[in-house]
């Protein structure tokens, strides 16, 4: 097989040009949907999910127990392990650009599926067992489109950003995905304000149409996604990787600069013409490490604590708008710090606000924890909850992203970022799974396990967790070499 010819990078400008900023942002901002989508397809189900308990309990084919509506109301997660896990083969083979193709595709047929389960062949409105195999099906698609998107969002993002403000433009995606869960509880109390008059009215709609409209919504997003994508480049590293070279460096011309983009193009062909790497030939260290921080990301107990937290505010005294209330206050902090990760993570580094963030969720869940011993469930639970959120908003949350997408060497990324992603999606389903038994043993000990989690994340990242801020994705080949 003929190797591409090589290109001398001295003969693809006729002048210097000066990189543009706005062009960077635009297919950033592009990128970032994607983000918006997986936070969107992940939180839909919490506003429809009551009402399609209520529809698949009037089935008369078979008995819809409670295990089949938690099945029902995960059943994405599987998707996301799947589509976490084959992100690796599809960004190498198809291309970072053509794979987000893919997941926008997954996104917009699972909406329309989701809304439409019946799809012609089945009985509109009539619950039955094929109806919700075929329901679970389209939110599995959509589950996979989740998964690939949280591979493929932030290695794009991170391939295509310069070095300076790398972790900036990545943590991007992270309040993307907050932004996306935030829009879709908006949508769903949009939809389910404007289907009758009176409570009965809106419950009865609710079961009939309702929760179909909330996962359709999702469609107008993934459209949008779908036709953008098609507009942005492919990666200067993939398109390297492939040995076009030419793409490559007006890739790179457009976003640095015609002196820097030479710079860069030489430094990426220097670690891509070494050799094709296998997996482990940086040694296991560095897969171990990004296994880890998927693996912490979720066993610290973050989608638990949210999970639960109106459970909480309720016995704060809440009523009817106890989830209402959870949404706005978490909601802010959420945005607020996530907002500030953004801002520090490339002056700061990542080490330093992963230790602070580790730190700051530690002395949240012992407080919750001495409190769920105590009975005191009141006021400084929600001053718990907000430390212990804000602390991994600021850190973990966007971080561990940017750092899966940017430690693994030009040559095994596409892998190794597969292989970590899959973790998380894993590890979520393990925490997830777990903590309904943990909680009837002691709700007070299980916070205490997610406090010495947060403990163990901290020794991890001060003692394994290299620090990359302002390095190239391409001295990541030297840094795992040592």
């Amino acid at each position: 097989m003929r190797r591409p010819a090589k290109t001398n990078p001295s003969t693809m400008t006729s002048e210097p040009k000066t990189g543009s900023r706005l062009y960077l942002l635009s297919i950033v901002m592009v990128a970032v949907i994607g983000g918006l989508l997986f936070g969107y397809d992940t939180a839909v189900v919490s506003g429809a999910e009551q009402a399609l308990d209520q529809f698949f309990r009037t089935a008369r084919d078979f008995d819809y127990t409670p295990w089949l509506h938690g099945f029902t109301a995960s059943s994405a997660l599987l998707g996301c392990i799947i589509g976490g896990a084959i992100s690796g083969f599809c960004a190498s083979r198809l291309g970072r650009k053509r794979s987000l193709i893919v997941a926008a595709v997954l996104f917009f047929v699972s909406a329309v599926g989701s809304w439409w389960p019946e799809s012609g062949i089945l009985p509109y409105g009539e619950a039955s067992r094929a109806l919700l195999i075929s329901f679970n099906f389209y939110r599995i698609i959509g589950g996979v489109g989740v998964g690939l998107a949280s591979a493929l969002c932030p290695m794009y993002i991170a391939e295509i950003s310069p070095a300076r403000i790398r972790g900036t433009l990545v943590s991007c995606n992270q309040f993307a995905i907050i932004f996306g869960m935030l829009v879709v509880y908006f949508v769903n109390y949009l939809i389910r304000n404007n289907l009758g008059d009176t409570a009965e009215a809106i419950q009865t709609a609710m079961v009939a149409v309702g929760w179909r409209r909330m996962f359709l919504s999702e469609a107008f997003p993934a459209g949008a996604f779908l036709l953008l994508i098609l507009l942005v480049p492919e990666t200067p590293r993939y398109l390297a990787l492939k040995g076009d070279d030419r793409r490559a460096f007006a890739v790179l011309e457009r976003i640095n600069g015609t002196s820097e983009a030479h710079s860069i193009l030489a430094d990426i062909k220097s670690t891509v013409h070494e050799r094709r790497e296998r997996l482990f030939a940086y040694g296991g260290m560095v897969i171990a490490v990004g296994v880890l921080l998927s693996f912490f990301q979720q066993a610290i107990g973050i989608n638990v604590v949210l999970y639960y937290a109106p459970r909480i505010f309720a016995n704060m005294g809440a009523t009817g708008d106890a989830s209402m209330l959870q949404t706005v206050v978490m909601g802010v902090v959420n945005i607020i710090f996530t907002v500030v990760a953004i801002f520090t993570v490339d002056k700061v580094g990542r080490k330093p606000l992963l230790m602070i963030g580790s730190t700051g969720m530690m002395i949240g869940m012992l407080a919750l924890a001495v409190l769920s011993f105590t009975d005191a469930i009141g006021l400084a639970a929600l001053v718990f909850i907000i430390l212990y959120t804000a602390s991994f908003m600021m850190s973990w949350g966007p971080i561990c992203w940017v750092l899966i997408s940017e430690i693994f060497p030009n040559t095994i990324r596409s892998q190794a970022v597969a292989i970590a992603v899959a973790a998380q999606w894993v590890s979520n389903f393990l925490v997830s799974a777990t903590f309904p038994s943990l909680s009837g043993w002691s709700v007070g000990g299980t916070y205490c396990i997610y406090a010495f989690m947060s403990l163990l994340s901290a020794l991890f990242v001060w003692k394994m967790v290299p620090e990359t801020k302002g390095k190239t994705l391409e001295q990541m080949s030297a840094l795992w070499r040592k």
